[in-house]
């Protein structure tokens, strides 16, 4: 069992935020409600999917909308809390514990949040195991579970209610409510037992984001490169992940922009020390970066994160500026985010691309 607390909240901050590919939303906001829960003297009990009860009940909270709106129009975990029971509610059952839908921002914060306000374990799982700007994109999908009832809710405690026929029309009928209450909900859904909890999603994200974040600390105290570190790191994992430096430069033009409830642009890097550029297109998360205009270096679903040249620091796409200086890295996706059924909910040709999904590891 993992113990949050404010020595460590950091930690968890700055590893969601690398977790989170470029979106998810300000891991910032989410460290401040968290804090507020803390100094509250409220505890927050993380509990590992491996070590869950057979009865475990449990739901999918979070945030939807574009991360550039969540700056001025912070989530809220009130209502969260509420759109939550909304769902017992309709389905007359009670859950006896919460799990985070994606381990990236502010979606990877908001369900600890309502683990301190409802006093229910925290699962130590999520379905993207990394973020992903849509609903259906979840590993959950791939074990046919079902997302409904869903439940979307304002700071007015105005709610939707839907009963949809697939994951994606779910999406599709929130995202336009979304986009009604002003960019920004709070949702409940894919209510799941603990047998699909154990088999569909992805497991210890939370743990992940913790030791990231703390890694990359300790490199830079040590004077260490933290890409480096996080590279070494990911290929020790459980099973070993690829990590890669894909690029070093500086931020040479930005083009941003929120539509349909997402954040859309493209980032052009220039390198420093020779002629070569980079495109890092993104929808809320970055999906897929090509060098000098021809040669695709990662995509979707692996992570595409970017990271201050100087300090590691992870860098969301709302706070890309023209002229910073940033290292891109790549990071492969366990196994069960690979299979076919999988690549069709959240490969390259599920966010519109002209391309086939080509594994890391195997791009030279």
């Amino acid at each position: 069992m993992i113990e949050l607390n404010l020595t460590n909240l950091e930690d968890l901050a700055r590893g969601t935020a690398f977790l989170a590919t470029g979106g998810g939303g300000d891991p910032y906001i989410g460290k401040l409600m968290l804090k507020h829960q803390l100094e509250q003297g409220k505890k927050v009990k993380i509990i590992s999917p491996d070590e869950i009860d057979d009865d475990t009940f449990a739901c999918n909270v979070l945030t939807m909308g574009a991360p550039t709106v969540f700056g001025e129009k912070a989530p809220n975990g009130l209502t969260s809390y509420e759109a939550m029971k909304k769902v017992e509610e309709i389905i007359g059952k009670k859950f006896n514990a919460i799990m985070p839908i994606e381990a990236g921002g502010v979606n990877a914060t908001l369900p600890l949040v309502v683990g301190a306000l409802s006093g229910l374990p925290v699962i130590d799982a999520d379905g993207m195991g990394r973020a992903f700007p849509e609903l259906q994109m979840v590993t959950y999908n791939v074990g046919d579970v079902s997302i409904n009832p869903l439940v979307v809710i304002n700071d007015f405690y105005e709610t939707g209610i839907f009963n949809s026929r697939n994951s994606s029309s779910g999406e599709w009928l929130s995202r336009a409510v979304c986009v009604r209450m002003g960019g920004i909900c709070q949702v409940a859904c894919y209510p799941m037992n603990a047998k699909q909890i154990r088999e569909t999603s992805v497991h210890n994200t939370i743990k992940l984001s913790f030791e990231i974040g703390s890694l990359i600390q300790k490199a830079r105290d040590d004077k260490n490169d933290p890409v480096e570190e996080i590279i070494k790191y990911m290929g020790k994992s459980n099973p070993p992940r690829v990590g890669k430096l894909l690029f070093t430069g500086k931020i040479d033009d930005l083009l941003r922009e929120t539509v349909n409830g997402w954040t859309r642009g493209k980032m052009y890097l220039k390198s420093l020390n020779d002629k070569d550029t980079l495109l890092v297109e993104f929808q809320n998360e970055f999906s897929y970066a090509k060098l000098n205009d021809n040669k695709v270096l990662a995509m979707v679903p692996d992570l595409i994160c970017a990271l201050d040249s100087e300090t590691g620091e992870p860098i969301t796409t709302d706070s890309l500026r023209y002229g910073q200086r940033i290292k891109i890295v790549a990071v492969s996706v366990p196994p069960i985010m690979r299979s076919e059924k999988a690549l069709k909910l959240f490969g390259p040709r599920a966010f519109g691309l002209p391309f086939d999904y080509t594994p890391l590891e195997d791009i030279n």
